[in-house]
């Protein structure tokens, strides 16, 4: 069962940022399967460091984006990258140390993160790149 169903409520309308989403939401519901199937906690790890360097490709390609068309909020949005991936970052160190429950408190912090930026803060550059292209 995926900890995320896709659902185009996420879509933002600019295809290649539409298809970074999916990709997080697909590797995030894999490390939930993972963790659900009692895969070793270093499998986990792994596939955890893929899901954050994925959301580190994905954050830059949406700056790009945003710089690119003038999206007015960039700084804004830049910030609340920049302190998801320090979050991010403290957590994976922790995994490290084998602490058996924390790799389903990265996952239920990554889920809830993941959907309200979606449907928030990302859903505002939708919006904003739609005035712009109607």
């Amino acid at each position: 069962m995926p900890l995320i169903d896709w659902d185009d409520k996420f879509l933002l309308g600019i295809p290649q940022l539409d298809e970074h989403h999916r990709q997080l939401v697909k590797l995030l519901n894999q490390a939930f399967d993972d963790f659900t199937a009692k895969a070793p906690l270093e499998e986990i790890g792994k596939l955890l460091e893929a899901l954050a360097d994925y959301a580190t490709y994905h954050f830059a390609a949406e700056e790009n984006w945003m710089k690119a068309n003038g999206y007015p909020r960039l700084t804004e949005h830049a910030a609340e990258h920049d302190k998801f991936s320090a979050r991010v970052t403290e957590m994976l160190r922790d995994v490290s140390t084998e602490n058996p429950t924390l790799p389903l408190e990265l996952l239920t912090f990554l889920k809830n993160w993941l959907v309200e930026h979606i449907l928030t803060t990302d859903a505002d550059y939708g919006r904003f790149f739609r005035t712009q292209t109607a």
